[in-house]
């Protein structure tokens, strides 16, 4: 067992492995960028999308607001007219 142990600690002090070592937290590291990155941009794109749907909504309640307007004008003459019909 000692002589596994003093294996791997010669294997691991050498600057081969260490630059392995190396390589592969650099690895890691530029994954784990790399997905966050595109987590952040997927993020972006559909907040994106979401703010031109409620652009579009915000422009379809401006048109009914305009509408309902209109027909709010529309009742009051009705009445108006029903008003003086009633009155003969």
């Amino acid at each position: 067992m000692s002589q596994a142990v003093s294996a791997y600690r010669s294997v691991s002090a050498s600057g081969e492995f260490k630059e392995m070592e190396r390589l592969r937290l650099r690895a890691r590291l530029d994954e784990a960028n790399a997905l966050s990155n595109a987590r952040r941009e997927e993020r972006e794109k559909w907040q994106g999308v979401v703010a031109e749907k409620d652009a579009t909504l915000a422009e379809h309640a401006a048109t009914l607001a305009e509408v309902n307007a209109a027909l709010a004008e529309k009742d009051a003459v009705i009445e108006r007219l029903m008003a003086q019909i009633r009155r003969g």
